[in-house]
């Protein structure tokens, strides 16, 4: 026998009585196409009041619509116990602070170590059965909050949401200089370096890329600024900070952009000098996921989730506070 979910339920009002039960569960369920098709094909997926039913049946007011899912697990991937934070959890999301250094997901050639086997242990260990569903990505190095759904429904209601621009993604990030203005728009396409296919690049053949900044604090030869993501493009804070001539602290793979500054020998000498000492007290990109805000899937109320800087950018901002301080 298939075991299930728990149901997400709806309750009929008066005012859509008489409603097909396929426009209940496309307009007020939120219930895509493809999530239909599958709870069609299953003996419990679609339920009025605890029977199941045609999609083509008409409900009355007062009738509990109910939508079940099958549990699911990830059998490709290896459980192993890998530590990592939990900042929520209900029955459909996981949200966790990931740590710099961890893979998300398992790929080609990186099948242990990563995050999704340390949460499929973590469920295996409690008897919870549920597929690793990450809602977005962060690259290895970046640190902070992800989101990770625990059914199909959840990962389409979210994902519809960043389609949408719903989802506020908030980041941290220290940068080599200082910004031309204090706050803007890097409005950019990227697509990836045909000289080097693993970077990415600023040109017009690419994908419409934009991301909003602001300058928070300035240290001499460095700034700290927030970041808001309006797309999601792989190393998009990276390749944008990186085409203003500011890259991320730590971050060799854009380093490039300081070494074309229009400065004398002398003086580039100096700022490359104090390029590499940053970089050596930042072993990484220093970028954090500080904050991100969306709508539950089910319930009808607005999540924010924030991660505070882990102890590496924590002391590098402590460092940028020192030298700004002696700098005076």
């Amino acid at each position: 026998m298939n075991s299930y979910y728990a149901p997400i339920t709806y309750r009929v009002p008066p005012e859509e009585d008489e409603w097909l039960l396929k426009t209940i569960l496309h307009k007020r369920m939120d219930v895509s196409r493809k999530l239909l098709s599958r709870l069609k094909m299953t003996e419990q997926g679609i339920m009025v009041n605890g029977e199941r039913v045609y999609i083509s049946v008409r409900v009355r007011a007062g009738d509990r619509v109910e939508i079940r899912m099958e549990t699911e697990v990830s059998e490709d991937i290896l459980p192993q116990p890998i530590p990592f934070e939990i900042l929520f959890e209900d029955e459909h999301l996981l949200v966790v602070n990931k740590a710099a250094g961890i893979i998300v997901h398992p790929t080609h050639g990186h099948y242990t170590d990563t995050l999704a086997n340390g949460v499929v242990h973590y469920w295996a260990s409690r008897g919870e059965r549920f597929r690793f569903r990450p809602v977005h990505r962060l690259d290895q190095e970046t640190s902070g909050v992800l989101v990770i759904a625990k059914n199909p429904y959840s990962h389409q209601h979210i994902s519809e949401q960043m389609i949408a621009g719903t989802v506020d993604k908030r980041y941290t990030a220290f940068v080599h200089g200082v910004p031309a203005e204090p706050h803007g728009d890097i409005d950019g396409p990227i697509d990836r370096d045909p000289a080097e296919p693993h970077r990415r690049i600023v040109t017009p053949e690419g994908y419409p890329s934009l991301t909003r900044y602001a300058v928070k604090a300035v240290y001499p030869g460095a700034s700290s600024v927030e970041l808001k993501l309006e797309s999601g493009r792989t190393h998009q804070i990276r390749v944008h900070m990186s085409s203003i001539g500011c890259p991320l602290v730590g971050d060799g793979m854009y380093r490039h952009a300081l070494y074309s500054v229009a400065e004398p020998a002398p003086q580039q000498a100096a700022q490359l000098a104090e390029v590499a000492a940053l970089d050596a007290a930042m072993p990484r990109q220093a970028l954090h996921a500080v904050r991100l805000a969306l709508r539950h899937p089910v319930q009808p109320e607005r999540l924010v989730f924030e991660a505070p800087l882990p102890p590496d950018m924590a002391a590098l901002e402590q460092r940028l506070q020192r030298d700004a301080a002696e700098a005076q």
